[in-house]
């Protein structure tokens, strides 16, 4: 009763502590999205940015050190106005989803709906199974549920939580939900995202910033894997905890001739200044990797990586 009640109270400072910060998240204007060695100095594969599906992410908003950082790598970045069709993704190599939802506000009773008619999810389940790349990132709720109808075409379960560790989270931050991953515990699985193409690529720290937990099809590969001690929650709707072992925060997975990899939450991708105190929240938080990870797994999506 004690370790329950224990996690009910983390459960509970992880979604006061998020409150905070999503109130006061901003790109964060001194992030340095320089990249000395283009992957690709020219023509480099084009990505379409999805903006059509109430997405809390764009290119121009908190995703821009995300779109700026690749696009110095010498990727072809064009936001997405339209519902998704074959016509839509025809001549694009990447698709980017980023924390979409089903209104246009988080707080909005249908915020948690499906951010995608069943036709869209067809669309870009047989745009994947053609050749395409999908980068499919959806936080903690309601972005989980927003997304889980998508998710479910490439057999991805998403709790549509919570998540937090009681033991593997970040004590600089005080908050169980900023997970951290590390190649010496093999939470930081091996694979071609966190090899990279050199030592200097490598993967050795991560932190996610507060999301959900993800479930992949048995040929997927988790490569930040949570450990067992994770739980998943929804405070004030469902408060008792859910084991999250054997789930993870990042699958990545062939499907067809394409390739796709799944996020359970977004700020790791991002560079935000959150909170009154402007804490670093994302690729500009120092002592960890999260700006290669990035490279890493735009690399993986191009086949730049096998």
């Amino acid at each position: 009763m004690k370790i329950l009640k224990r996690l009910f109270s983390l459960i509970i400072t992880a979604s006061i502590l998020f409150s905070v910060i999503h109130a006061q998240q901003v790109a964060d204007p001194t992030f340095d999205a320089k990249v000395a060695h283009p992957a690709y100095p020219k023509n480099g594969p084009r990505v379409l940015f999805d903006e059509a599906h109430n997405n809390f992410h764009t290119a121009s908003g908190r995703y821009k050190p995300f779109a700026d950082l690749i696009t110095n790598d010498g990727y072809q970045v064009t936001p997405n106005k339209q519902k998704f069709s074959a016509e839509t993704l025809k001549g694009y190599d990447i698709l980017l989803i980023s924390n979409a939802l089903g209104a246009p506000r988080m707080n909005m009773p249908d915020a948690g709906n499906p951010a995608f008619a069943e036709a869209e999810c067809d669309a870009v389940r047989d745009w994947v199974k053609a050749g395409g790349s999908l980068l499919l990132i959806a936080d903690h709720a309601p972005m989980g549920a927003a997304s889980q109808t998508l998710a479910q075409r490439f057999s991805v379960d998403m709790s549509k939580m919570f998540t937090i560790d009681a033991q593997n989270y970040d004590k600089e931050s005080n908050n169980p939900g900023f997970i951290v991953y590390t190649r010496e515990s093999g939470r930081r699985a091996d694979h071609a995202i966190t090899r990279g193409r050199n030592d200097s690529e490598r993967i050795n720290k991560i932190i996610t910033f507060t999301g959900q937990s993800l479930k992949g099809p048995a040929d997927s590969a988790a490569f930040l894997k949570l450990a067992d001690s994770a739980e998943d929650a929804m405070p004030g709707v469902n408060p008792n905890p859910v084991s999250a072992a054997g789930r993870a925060q990042g699958l990545a997975m062939s499907f067809g001739k394409g390739r796709v990899v799944v996020l359970g939450e977004a700020a790791m991708l991002s560079a935000q200044l959150a909170g009154p105190n402007q804490m670093p929240f994302g690729m500009n938080r120092p002592g960890i990797d999260n700006r290669q990870l990035a490279l890493n797994i735009v690399h993986w999506l191009s086949g730049l990586l096998k």
